[in-house]
């Protein structure tokens, strides 16, 4: 009788991880679907519904179909790079944080070196891309954003200050520029109202994920407001920056000569998410446990409101009905 000899970690349908470990053998679609991950696609979607609408308004009607395309697809894939290179760099906090603990980083199903590549090559496509089919101020603005997030936000500011997520914020707002950019190749007041409007805005959208989750911020050593500060003070910096929000939504009426459409739009959604923001504090000032608190509530809503009212933006200069 032979020896049979031991199976190898590839012959039994396994693999080795970079910790040593075994894992069964991903197919060519885990593969895929783990890169596509790294990329947040649920952010880049976020990020789109802020530029798309916009290219509406500064076209003041329909861009052209091929403009959209060419500018989304180039916004997408600056977004991919930023937010794979944010995973490379905070792969050691994301083992750490129950929230991000199955990222392929985390997990060691994509090797670092492999994810640091793939990042930095999407953000350069990116820029050619943008530069190329739709026009140069447009790909410095999405490297710009690049730049902002991956260096800015999570290199100097996030392990450092809980106004973390207020500046590094910035970068989420640079979609609103791209979208004008690319239809008129400059810049003007309509677009950086509504690159406040998103700036005022990520605060008391992050800020209640951040209640949510305070604990897995807490242990992975990132000083979020919420885990450095009392659940009312950072309920009141909600209703500030909530406030802040809604109004500068309200100031693109004059700036932007908006009509009834995106003014009825503005204030009915702005109201509700006011309402929702003055809740938790209500909530924080009754002294309810945390597990109360329902942060996630005006963290969902945050994102219909933005949806809401960009889509009003869109939707104004088609169907103008002036003040």
């Amino acid at each position: 009788m032979t020896a049979i000899e031991p199976r190898s970690a590839a012959d039994r349908g396994t693999s080795r991880t970079p910790t040593g470990g075994l894992t069964p053998t991903r197919s060519r679609r885990d593969v895929v679907a783990d890169y596509v991950s790294l990329t947040k696609p649920r952010i880049i979607e976020l990020l789109l519904v802020t530029t798309f609408p916009v290219m509406f308004l500064a076209e003041q009607g329909v861009p052209g179909l091929w403009l959209i395309v060419a500018t989304l697809v180039g916004g997408s894939l600056s977004a991919g790079s930023a937010n794979t290179l944010n995973c490379y760099l905070d792969r050691d906090i994301d083992a750490k944080m129950h929230r991000t603990e199955g990222r392929p980083l985390a997990t060691g199903v994509i090797a670092p070196r492999n994810a640091l590549i793939f990042g930095v090559v999407l953000g350069i496509i990116s820029v050619l891309w943008l530069g190329l089919l739709v026009n140069w101020l447009s790909a410095a603005l999405s490297l710009a954003a690049n730049v902002l997030y991956v260096g800015f936000y999570t290199l100097l500011l996030k392990r450092r200050t809980s106004q973390n997520i207020v500046w590094g914020g910035v970068a989420g707002c640079m979609p609103v520029l791209i979208g004008w950019s690319a239809v008129t190749n400059s810049l003007s007041w309509e677009a950086l109202v509504l690159f406040l409007v998103v700036f005022f805005w990520t605060p008391p959208h992050y800020w209640p994920l951040s209640m949510r989750f305070r604990d897995d911020y807490a242990a992975a050593g990132v000083p979020m407001l919420p885990v450095i500060a009392k659940d009312v003070a950072v309920a009141r910096q909600v209703v500030l920056y909530s406030w802040a929000t809604v109004l500068t939504s309200i100031a693109l009426v004059p700036v932007g000569d908006m009509g009834w459409i995106y003014l009825l739009t503005a204030v009915a959604s702005g109201t509700i998410f006011l309402l929702e923001a003055h809740k938790l504090l209500l909530r924080a000032r009754s002294d309810a446990p945390s597990s109360s608190l329902r942060p996630m509530r005006l963290f969902h809503y945050s994102i219909s409101y933005l949806t809401l009212l960009f889509i009003g933006v869109a939707i104004d200069p088609l169907l103008h009905f002036a003040l």
